[in-house]
């Protein structure tokens, strides 16, 4: 992707090895299942920013300039793959498909850039810490905050002056989403104040993904709220296109990003009890998938995939 003047292609800096995120807690990896086996299985036994901090942002200070082409959100209840731990050919009725940021898109298909904006992945722990050091979260004791599921550490966003300094590291991984040919970005971890040790608050999240919104917008992408059922009004209201939510069935939350969304939804489940509730409630209006917990592509063993 070009540079614009006066920054570095922070990109290309930052290591590209992408670790696939799965849900919390982990579980065990499923056999390969057909919706029929699912259901059976199941049956045996189966708003905008608040007034905090970070209400005054708005856009990075130098966002790039506007693109031509116009943001075009998914449809509701379209076929969907998640494919964020590789890629692979989408299987027949899939008209919209997410992948990592280092990934190619499909030609034909509506295609979502996966990127984790909101922590560091763990193989880019060290960059961040000799690069930034002080863009990543500390705690009272000046150690590092770390999300322990998965061993990213937290970026710290919890003052205007750092949001932007992020913004712009993440905005050219956005920037390339779109040169890439993506039609929308996925944020990850708009949650990641649950996680904080209380350093951070909804607010700095929020404040934050109006940062990234912008950009997406600025680029001519769609960008989808992943996660955090109880922010999907106030993010629909700052500014997310679309929703990316992880056991919404299992957990019975898909109700509050389908309202806010129209049903711009995208359902990841990981258990065959969770597809079977998504199924059931919401498998006529939202789109709905079961992956395994590695998300692994298709042919790897344990590879797991099915829909309503």
């Amino acid at each position: 992707m070009a540079e614009r003047p006066g920054q570095t292609a922070l990109d290309d800096l930052e290591p590209r090895t992408v670790t696939a995120r799965r849900p919390r807690p982990l579980r065990v990896a499923l056999t390969t299942l057909t919706l029929a086996g699912v259901l059976a299985a199941t049956a045996v036994g189966c708003g905008a920013p608040g007034d905090g901090e970070g209400g005054g942002d708005s856009a990075p200070s130098s966002p790039p300039p506007s693109s031509a082409r116009a943001v075009v959100p998914p449809e509701p209840h379209v076929g969907f793959d998640y494919q964020i731990g590789g890629p692979y050919p989408p299987p027949p009725g899939v008209g919209a498909v997410s992948r990592d940021r280092t990934a190619k898109p499909t030609e034909g298909l509506y295609n979502i850039c996966y990127v984790n904006a909101f922590q560091a992945q763990p193989d880019a722990t060290d960059w961040w810490q000799e690069n930034h050091p002080d863009l990543l979260l500390k705690n009272a004791d000046g150690a590092t905050v770390m999300d322990q599921d998965w061993d990213e550490a937290l970026f710290d966003i919890s003052t205007p002056d750092k949001r932007e300094r992020l913004a712009a590291v993440v905005g050219e991984w956005i920037d390339g989403c779109a040169a890439a040919g993506f039609q929308a970005v996925e944020a990850d971890n708009l949650d990641s104040h649950e996680r904080s040790e209380g350093r951070l608050t909804p607010e700095h999240d929020l404040a934050f993904a109006q940062l990234l919104v912008a950009r997406a917008h600025a680029a001519g992408l769609a960008i989808g709220q992943k996660n955090a059922a109880e922010l999907a009004q106030r993010g629909r209201a700052l500014g997310f296109d679309f929703a990316v939510a992880e056991e919404c069935g299992q957990y019975d939350e898909c109700g509050p990003y389908a309202t806010a969304f129209d049903n711009r939804v995208l359902v990841i489940e990981y258990e065959p009890q969770g597809l079977a509730r998504a199924c059931e409630r919401w498998g006529t209006t939202l789109s709905v998938v079961l992956r395994d917990t590695d998300v692994r592509p298709a042919g790897e063993t344990g590879y797991v995939r099915a829909t309503c």
